[in-house]
């Protein structure tokens, strides 16, 4: 395998080998002298500067390339692109709209190919979660996890990633935004309940995202009705068993959690926030290891 386009594509080897590689100080410089594409159809904050850092760690050097400079899909087709991109560098990242784009640019050329996030996955997140979940439990294999709020990308890809591992996952989401909307059978150890308080009872970690996700605001007013009893506050985490808190980032207080919360001492938010350097160090080093 070259590429890393899904949680799903990995073995369980596979994914505890990057996580290996992602807590290792000693990677050497696999990317000597080579450039990495970094294809942003979205902006964002953590994965522009997580991936630069991670690519200049491992002695490479990242070229940031915003959606106007390619038209990925519009100026030229991905496959196009994909082609002339693989011949200046040695993994072609993107964040992209429409995962089939990512499918198409990974179909077209010999070039590693990982994804920084699409409509369906966002596996360096869930890399990075699980990462983060090992340092602050010890362990992966058994931990309780609850997810609260909108089943999105993210969620997705974290589904995938605590079957892979061993740990459960508790989703609870309003119906309709649900698992059984992005996934057509649920992985093992992994359940879709209505209840936020089913779902963090006996929990270790507490975890939520965004109601509204970037190119949803035409659903705002319909989200935030449908998430209004979904807010991670004081009194959801003491229904927990001392949990951690967790949150991709960005964040809106006030609506999927609350301050206290997030800024509060069981918050672990930052250090997941790092981890995303990490895991995408783990990641390329992975990939170019192939």
């Amino acid at each position: 395998m070259k590429d890393l386009l899904r949680i799903a594509d990995l073995a369980r080897m596979d994914f505890a080998e990057i996580l290996a590689l992602s807590e290792s100080e000693d990677l050497g410089r696999p990317l000597d002298g080579k450039g990495v594409a970094l294809v942003f159809q979205k902006p964002s904050a953590r994965t522009r500067n997580s991936m630069e850092m991670a690519v200049v760690q491992l002695g490479g050097h990242p070229v940031y390339i915003q959606k106007e400079e390619v038209g990925l899909g519009t100026r030229e087709t991905a496959e196009d692109v994909a082609r002339t991109l693989a011949c200046y560098h040695a993994i072609i990242a993107a964040r992209v709209t429409d995962h089939r784009d990512l499918d198409a640019v990974a179909a077209a050329t010999d070039t590693p190919v990982l994804n920084m996030l699409s409509d369906t996955d966002h596996p360096l997140q869930a890399l990075a979660d699980l990462l983060t979940v090992k340092q602050l439990l010890g362990t992966i294999e058994g931990a309780r996890i609850a997810y609260i709020g909108d089943a999105n990308n993210v969620c997705r890809s974290l589904a995938e990633a605590c079957a892979l591992t061993g740990a459960e996952l508790i989703v609870a989401s309003p119906q309709g935004y649900g698992l059984e909307t992005v996934m057509e059978t649920l992985p093992q150890g992994v359940r879709q309940v209505a209840d936020p308080a089913e779902a963090v009872a006996g929990a270790r970690i507490v975890y939520t995202d965004v109601w509204v996700s970037m190119g949803q605001d035409a659903e705002a007013a319909e989200r935030l009705r449908a998430f209004a009893a979904y807010q991670v506050d004081a009194a959801l985490m003491a229904r927990s068993d001392d949990a951690w808190f967790l949150h991709c980032l960005p964040a809106r207080r006030g609506e999927e959690v609350s301050s206290d919360v997030i800024d509060g001492p069981r918050s672990a938010v930052w250090r997941q926030a790092e981890n995303r350097m990490h895991t995408a160090r783990g990641a390329l080093a992975w990939m170019m290891a192939r």
